[in-house]
This record gives structure tokens, C-alpha cells and sequence, in this order.
């Protein structure tokens, strides 16, 4: 039984580490793991095969940066002579990626099945790129994992077949249990001055921005960035710069909302950093005050954490992290932005719930499935 998967992004090699990690365990299935090279910074990429001890890849298309279309065709050209020549029983992608899409849109073409594992989860913003491509490559696939009660409804909403839909959980929190602790081993708070030797944290909070709607727009961006810094007065804001954005914020000239220091972390400022691991920026987010973001998957860690998460966008397809009391919708406005976040660091805390089926398994329950339907075929 040859099972192949595509990778191409940061949120990718964290949804297939467990997956590839109950393959490899498997009796009789042999797992291909393809990396479309999507993302090709060694921060982005290469240190999380490290850290999450992912295999090195079988192949390598070394697609990298290019426009959403450029981008797609050429992961569709290279993956199709792997297809051809390797012919896995089934296509395994994860997210909602350009690399996903192209995959499976690339399989479905040459009759070959797909399993998408975080299928079923809408934003109903077709703005989004990340949403027309969770659309097409639920589609067209066989098998849709589902990470949450949501995912099940939207799916069935739009007709798909009952025995398609698999309610598994997440397979991205099934490696944040499962490398937490070695996070917390890695002395990143010490190292910048976060933590005593005692083990106290000073408070701080981590800021992620990626998104085209949030960062391609010189005046949206200027206006939250003026936001973040009125936040970032009471205590540090700690910033890993996605290099697409670091490219936008340069471009536009704003530069001069951020304090660059040298080991230590200082007392307040909205503070700018290189990208980081997987097990550094983990650690750094299991022990933040408040954590502010644009990204999907760090909502869904920040409920399993604990930690009180203000989404800077006007919807989420992840509804069930604001269900379970961790995550709060604060869109753009500035002044729904600075109430939100004072109230977080104003509260003792907040009385959170993790989702159904979040518990470390998802990959086992996935692989269980597969390897009993691709068995009987």
C-alpha cells in the first residue's frame, strides 16, 4: 500500500509529523513525503523537519515564491511525473495551501484517490485564497478528515456523501502535546530574559501577521500597527516577522513602529524578530499573556494552551476555538482591538474547554481508516 503526501508550508510539516510518524509504524504501507519547496526559507521549512523530526523528504520540487497562480502550476508540473511514477494507491494533503490544491487537483486528473486531512472548515469569505482552496480540494477528494463538529456540518451542507466524512480531531494538536514539554526544555524565556532562574515569567504577549488582507494594504497595516503599539505600552509584543511580511513593512515605510533589541527583552515596545522554530515560537506561545494573530492554526493551539487569543480578522473558519472560550473575533477596529486585549490583561483568567477528539490521536485515527478501506480495495 503506497501512500504519498505533499507538504509545502510552515502549517503543513506541523499536520503531517504525526501522520508520517503512525505511517512509518504501519505494517505493510510504504509513505512517500513529497515537499513542494512552497515555502523555502530555512526557518519556514527546514527547521521544522528538524524539530519535529519529520523525515528528510523522498522529493524536493523546489517550487518557492511566485504569485497564487504561478505558484499553483508550477507545483501541478512537477508533481504530476511523481504521480506517474510512483502511482500511490492514495494522496494524502493536509491545510489549504497552494500545495494542496495542486496536489490534489493533479491526482484527481489522473485518477488517483486524495484524503484531505482538515477538510470541512469554512470562513465563507471567498476573498480568502486559503478558502477557495479548501472549497476545490474538498471537492474533489475521497476521504475528508475532519478536525471539528463544524467542518461535519458545512460538508454535509454542501452534499457531501456521509461515508466520505470523518470526524478525527487535529492532527496539529496531536504534535503540540506531543513536543510541549521538549519546548518548555528549550530555555528560549531564559535566554531572552523572560523567565528567572526561579521559572517566573514576566508577562508578554506574541504577535503573528501574514495575511494578504491584513498586510498588503499600507493603510490597514499603518493603522494596526498604531494599535499594537498603544498595546504594547503595558508589555512587550513579541514579533516573528513572516518574511513576506517583513518585505511588506519594509516597502511601505514603517519600520519606525518597532524596537529592535539585542538578548533581553525590555519592559514594553512592539518588538520585531527573525522567524523562528517550532519549538521556540511554542514555547514562547504556552507561556504568553495574550497572544494576537491572523493565523488559523495558532487559534486552535492558543485553546488547547490556554491562552487568551485575539484573531485580528472579521471571521474565522475555526469557530469552535471561540466556542471553547480561548479565542476572541477582534477584526481591525482599533478600539474593539485595545478593549479586547485590556480586558485579557486586566482578568485573572479565563475558564477555557479543549474540542472534542483534540487529544493526540487524530493521526491514529486517520491512518486506521485509510489502512481499512485501502485494504479492502
Amino acid at each position: 500500500m503506497r501512500i504519498l503526501s505533499v507538504v509545502g508550508a510552515r502549517p503543513n510539516f506541523m499536520k503531517i509529523a504525526p501522520l508520517a510518524r503512525v505511517l512509518r509504524a504501519t505494517p505493510g504501507v510504504e509513505h512517500i513525503l513529497v515537499h513542494s519547496g512552497q515555502h523555502y526559507d530555512a526557518q519556514l521549512s527546514e527547521s521544522f523537519f528538524r524539530d519535529l523530526d519529520i523525515p528528510e523528504p523522498d522529493i524536493n520540487l523546489e517550487v518557492g515564491s511566485a504569485s497564487h497562480a504561478v505558484q499553483t502550476a508550477e507545483i501541478m508540473k512537477r508533481i504530476e511525473p511523481v504521480l506517474v511514477d510512483k502511482r500511490p494507491n492514495l494522496l494524502v494533503v493536509v491545510g489549504d495551501v497552494n500545495s494542496t490544491i495542486a496536489a490534489a487537483l493533479t491526482a484527481a486528473k489522473l485518477g488517483i484517490r486524495i484524503a484531505h486531512v482538515e477538510a470541512g472548515l469554512r470562513s465563507f469569505d471567498r476573498t480568502m485564497p486559503e478558502e477557495i482552496n479548501r472549497l476545490l480540494t474538498d471537492a474533489i477528494s475521497d476521504y475528508l478528515f475532519v478536525t471539528e463538529e463544524s467542518g461535519v456540518r458545512n460538508l454535509r451542507n454542501e452534499g457531501v456523501p456521509e461515508e466520505r466524512i470523518f470526524l478525527v480531531g487535529n492532527v496539529m494538536i496531536d504534535t503540540l502535546l506531543q513536543h510541549r514539554e521538549k519546548a518548555a526544555q528549550t530555555g528560549t524565556l531564559q535566554r531572552m530574559g523572560l523567565a528567572d532562574g526561579s521559572g517566573k515569567v514576566r508577562p508578554y504577549a506574541l504577535l503573528t501577521l501574514h495575511r494578504p488582507s491584513n498586510v498588503d494594504d499600507a493603510q490597514r497595516l499603518r493603522s494596526l500597527l498604531e494599535t499594537l503599539t498603544q498595546i504594547g505600552r503595558e508589555l512587550p509584543i513579541l514579533f516573528p516577522v513572516h518574511p513576506r511580511t517583513q518585505e511588506r513593512i519594509a516597502r511601505m515605510g514603517l519600520e519606525g513602529f518597532f524596537t529592535c533589541f539585542d538578548n533581553t527583552v525590555p519592559a514594553t515596545g512592539l518588538l520585531t524578530m527573525a522567524p523562528l522554530g517550532y519549538l521556540e515560537f511554542l514555547s514562547l506561545m504556552d507561556r504568553a499573556r495574550l497572544v494576537l494573530t491572523d493565523s488559523g492554526g495558532i487559534q486552535e493551539e492558543t485553546t488547547v494552551l490556554g491562552v487568551p487569543c485575539l484573531t485580528l480578522r472579521e471571521n474565522t473558519e475555526r469557530p469552535v476555538t471561540i466556542e471553547c472560550g480561548s479565542n476572541q473575533l477582534v477584526g481591525l477596529d482599533p478600539a474593539r482591538i485595545l478593549s479586547a486585549a485590556q480586558l485579557v490583561l486586566r482578568a485573572e483568567g479565563r475558564r477555557t474547554t479543549r474540542p472534542p477528539l483534540w487529544d493526540g490521536q487524530a493521526a491514529s485515527r486517520i491512518v486506521e481508516v485509510l489502512v481499512r478501506d485501502l485494504g479492502r480495495a
